[in-house]
């Protein structure tokens, strides 16, 4: 790849007939009060200062490289990489939904599985922001042309540090929320939590969407009185950072292998993040993440941050410098600028 490619490489992420509206990234991450946040698929546009599409005439018009994300019953996404393939683009795809449990629920269908394969076949390319979904593509492609790259975060951008001063910082914050997504373990976070606020006097902080069976559940969990907190109206993402970096620690123990947005959110606001095993979490909280880890481990590392403050401290300090190295724009967008650059179009299979 030539250096001039790579400094003009942009990326159009594509989500044919999806609810997101068309969004441009002139600015890399932005400000905070952008329509979408630079997270997720949108992070592989904005660290590229390309643009996140809806429309398949958008994307084409474009002139770019187009990352397609494979959703719903994947027909608009087959007839998006047919369309982008004839205009002479050069086309990656990556399933929308990649944790294990939302791969296997999409896949069940014997129609839609076909269709799966034929499309990662016929992909130029295939892109994943978790490892394991980059292993499902090679098992359908074979190892050529399929990458992990994770899902970038702006993190040396001082418009997203949502940092707070470390002495005005106190509580758990519940990553999880779903009740009923089994990988998920939010019952079982919440009984971990609930003992640490036991031990440490620490407040709890969840966020529950579920009503009256949320709160009947939550009720029974047995937390000492004023020790959780229920928050139960979505926020902004910009205030449900800030609300995230009022706390000392972030605690889930999610095994969906997701790209890890949970973990993320806690690298913005420079919160240790533990448990959890997804990309971003075994990237920029290898200490900390639930990978390999018993619900024990967890809970004792959980602890010690809670209550040694010279091994709080230090963690926090490690984060950054340790995390720009691997999930920052820069580097990110230098990765994928190698993958699409050095790569021709083929065409399909």
């Amino acid at each position: 790849m030539q250096p001039k490619d790579q400094a003009n490489f942009r990326l159009t992420v594509l989500n044919p007939g999806g609810r997101d509206e068309a969004q441009e990234f002139p600015d890399g991450a932005g400000e905070t009060a952008l329509p979408h946040p630079p997270t997720n698929f949108h992070a592989y546009a904005a660290c590229t200062h390309g643009s996140f599409q809806r429309e398949t005439k958008e994307a084409v018009e474009r002139n770019t490289p187009v990352l397609v994300l494979l959703r719903g019953d994947f027909g608009a996404s087959e007839r998006a990489v047919d369309t982008l393939q004839t205009a002479g683009r050069f086309v990656a795809v990556s399933l929308k939904e990649t944790g294990l449990h939302q791969i296997a629920d999409q896949l069940q269908n014997s129609a839609r599985l076909a269709r799966f394969v034929r499309i990662v076949k016929k992909a130029d390319a295939s892109l994943a922001p978790t490892a394991e979904a980059a292993d499902l593509y090679r098992a359908v492609r074979g190892p050529q042309r399929v990458a992990f790259i994770p899902t970038p975060y702006p993190i040396d951008d001082p418009r997203w540090d949502f940092t707070r001063p470390i002495e005005q910082r106190s509580g758990i914050f519940i990553g999880t929320r779903e009740w009923d997504v089994p990988s998920r373990n939010h019952l079982a976070a919440l009984m971990v939590a609930r003992q640490l606020s036991e031990s440490t006097e620490e407040p709890v902080t969840v966020f529950d969407y579920d009503g009256r069976r949320g709160a009947r559940l939550l009720s029974e969990i047995g937390f000492g009185a004023g020790k959780l907190r229920i928050c139960t109206k979505k926020l902004a993402y910009p205030d449900y950072l800030r609300e995230i970096a009022r706390h000392k620690i972030v605690l889930q123990l999610d095994t969906s292998f997701v790209p890890g947005q949970v973990a993320g959110d806690a690298l913005l606001c420079r919160v240790p993040c533990v448990g959890g095993n997804g990309a971003i979490d075994r990237l920029a909280f290898p200490e900390t993440c639930g990978l390999g880890r018993s619900i024990a481990e967890l809970q004792e590392t959980a602890l010690r941050l809670l209550t040694d403050r010279g091994f709080y401290r230090s963690t926090i300090a490690s984060l950054i410098p340790a995390a720009s190295k691997i999930l920052g724009f820069e580097i990110v967008a230098r990765q994928l600028a190698e993958f699409f650059c050095s790569r021709r179009p083929v065409g399909g299979v």
